[in-house]
């Protein structure tokens, strides 16, 4: 028995957490106990050495000490508040009348205001849950086509997957040992692009069946001047004149930044230059708009009034955030602090800001980043017993014989965290599956990618993984998002507050059918990654050193604590991102002195 034991260790711990999962106690509690119950098991078996567990306090103490983890909690913060005060229903509005005139303007809107979602909320289930209550009636009142009307919102939603500040990308960034910076970095463009799939999807709809995506009728459109203009052409000039003040601080942004962050002679990263050119947009619409108000010179429309207050004071948060954490100027969790900073002084000045509020955002953060501080602790217990049974190179083993070596193994991985994404979630997923394969990737990619940094393509990597999460969120039978937008979505016939017209309810099939087109978009991004790693890559600036200062000082302090309460000196490189791991150190000098 013995030696079954020892020679399947690995395996049976694997039956071991299948069992626990299935008995339907908590995810981390289940983690937490088969690492210990295996870890016990190995010690009778001769595995390990008895005094093994001396080691697991100071890992979990690592988690507690570790400052990046803050970005979660931050930006969590900033999301809720921004939702909880009234910003995704003013942006819908403004957005929707905006784009309304045009067939397939809502669903335009839809996806608009979800891709900023994504970039000021990073939570799915915020943004499905509110674009389901305000602009699916919307659009089943003036006849969408409903496959194409779920489809837009719930994929929309997901885009908190992907885009920065994401959650997804904080911890994967953890779990692989790479800056939550250039995680950042390395996902905006592919984000981007992604919601430029979806545009470009929804104009071919409106020229292929334009009766699926009808334009907003006359007297749908709200913001009109006095003469009954629609104010479109003022909007127009507004964005020329912005888009003209954005291309000129592009031409001059290297020449002004790069003396002030002591870059040297080295280009400017594009996604910089990026944000810093749409900051400098948005400031300028927002003081023409503000003047324009001021003086009542009547140089903007309503619409370009309305449109600029909406949307640029979000934007202009976005952008700060994440163009201090680009320039190297703050780190993730200080750009997540001054992120929740700029959502409390944005819904004070929309004066929404009361008890009832700050009481909800602060007990969901709590509870988000207790739940996600648990699963963090269940998965260091379950990977310290395994990472002592050399379970990462058991993992390693079982890609030897994979077809295509290196795509192979990727391809594979892909579709393992395809199908894992349809049952459980995006945590549990990152915590669990990516430090088991975080090893192997970083020895096995850089093959497909010779000559480029290990730290760019474990960047590459968590980008795929992260786009193809997001995909877990649309997929049929427990998708995440489906759920959200079935909890909200009319579930009996009802009559339109407006026009009075009997509306047929929202059926669960219509939901699932009209995530199928956004899945296949998906998925051919995340093909499109792995194709073209440039899309990842060109956006981080390789010879720049790469210090991560949460990281720096989460290796100090731990450090410290190892040499402190080591009996005897070693260190190892950890299982992931090739950092030292005082942990792993005091395990191999604890099973050197079980030898002597």
């Amino acid at each position: 028995m013995t030696e079954f034991i020892t020679a399947n260790f690995v395996p049976l711990m694997f039956a071991g957490l299948l069992f626990f999962l299935l008995t339907g106690i908590p995810v981390a509690f289940g983690l937490a106990a088969t690492g210990l119950m295996f870890g016990f098991i190995g010690i009778e078996a001769g595995l390990f050495p008895p005094n093994m567990f001396q080691a697991l306090p100071l890992r979990v103490f690592g988690i507690m000490q570790n400052d990046t983890l803050l970005a979660i909690p931050f930006f969590t913060f900033m999301g809720i508040i921004l939702e909880r005060s009234g910003m995704a229903e003013d942006l819908l509005e403004t957005v929707g009348q905006v784009f309304g005139p045009l067939r397939g303007g809502l669903a335009v809107a839809v996806i608009l205001v979800g891709a900023l979602l994504a970039a000021t909320t990073g939570v799915v289930a915020a943004a499905v849950i509110s674009m389901g209550l305000i602009s699916l009636p919307i659009m089943l009142r003036y006849g969408y086509n409903r496959t194409i009307a779920t489809g837009t919102i719930t994929a929309s939603g997901t885009l908190a997957q992907a885009i920065p500040p994401s959650l997804v990308l904080i911890v994967l960034a953890d779990q692989l040992g790479r800056s939550v910076g250039d995680m950042y970095a390395g996902a905006l463009i592919p984000g981007l692009l992604l919601v430029g799939l979806y545009l470009a999807f929804i104009a071919v709809v409106a020229f292929v069946k334009p009766s699926w995506v009808p334009a907003l009728p006359p007297e749908a459109r709200i913001y009109r001047e006095d003469n009954g203009a629609s104010g479109h052409k003022s909007l127009l000039v507004l964005l020329l004149i912005c888009g003209a003040a954005g291309y000129a601080w592009s031409m001059v942004h290297q020449g002004v930044i790069n003396p002030l962050v002591g870059r040297g002679d080295r280009p400017a990263p594009g996604d910089e230059v990026l944000i810093m050119s749409l900051t400098i947009s948005s400031f300028v619409a927002l003081g023409l708009a503000i003047l324009n108000s001021v003086t009542k010179m009547g140089l903007l429309s309503k619409l370009a009034e309305r449109f600029t207050f909406v949307l640029i004071p979000p934007l202009v948060l976005i952008f700060l955030v994440l163009g201090t954490i680009f320039l190297g100027v703050a780190t993730p969790t200080e750009g997540g602090a001054m992120g929740a900073l700029g959502a409390l002084i944005m819904a004070v000045a929309r004066r929404r800001l009361g008890f009832k509020l700050m009481r909800q955002a602060l007990d969901n953060t709590a509870r988000l980043a207790t739940f996600v501080l648990f699963i963090l602790v269940g998965s260091t217990v379950f990977s310290f017993t395994f990472n002592a049974a050399d379970g990462h190179v058991w993992v390693e083993h079982l890609f030897d014989a994979l077809p295509g070596g290196a795509m192979g193994f990727l391809i594979v991985v892909n579709i393992l965290v395809f199908i894992l994404g349809m049952f459980i979630d995006f945590f549990e997923i990152a915590f669990i599956v990516i430090p088991m394969l975080a090893p192997v990737a970083e020895k096995i990619l850089p093959e497909l990618l010779p000559g480029v940094p290990v730290d760019q393509v474990m960047i590459w990597f968590g980008v795929i993984i992260a786009m193809n999460l997001q995909t877990s969120f649309l997929t049929p039978p427990f998708g995440f998002a489906l759920f959200y937008l079935r909890s909200v979505a009319p579930k009996a016939d009802y009559n339109d507050r407006i026009t009075n017209e009997r509306i047929p309810a929202v059926t669960t099939a219509q939901i699932y059918k009209g995530s199928i087109a956004f899945i296949i978009l998906q998925l051919v991004m995340v093909a499109a990654v792995i194709a073209f790693p440039g899309l990842v890559s060109d956006g981080l600036d390789a010879d720049a050193p790469k210090i991560d200062a949460d990281a720096a000082l989460q290796n100090i302090q731990t450090g410290r604590d190892a040499l402190q309460n080591t009996p005897t000196p070693g260190s190892t490189e950890g299982a992931t991102g090739g950092k030292e791991d005082p942990m792993r150190g005091l395990l191999d000098a604890i099973k050197q002195d079980a030898q002597k």
